[in-house]
């Protein structure tokens, strides 16, 4: 059971952990983007929520680790919207 949970966090913690990278570089790479540090590390308050939200039971049918990693994706793509418009 601790495996599973573990590897749920990971899959949580990896996109995450893409996503602000990419907003990262992106942001030092093209000229057109410029997003700033606190935004930058908006996918990485997905992942702080994610954690904090799990320490406990029961869940929603829509609590589920796919659901969150995709939100912290989510918000690696708005950061990067905003920083070009």
């Amino acid at each position: 059971m601790e495996i599973e949970r573990a590897r749920e966090d990971l899959v949580v913690a990896a996109a995450a952990g893409i996503a602000t990278i990419t907003v990262a570089v992106l942001s030092s790479v093209v000229s057109g983007i410029t997003v700033g540090t606190l935004p930058s590390l908006a996918p990485l308050g997905v992942y702080a929520a994610y954690l904090f939200s799990r320490k406990g039971g029961p869940y929603g049918s829509g609590d589920t680790p796919r659901n969150w990693a995709a939100v912290a994706l989510g918000a690696g793509i708005v950061v990067l919207v905003v920083g070009i418009l």
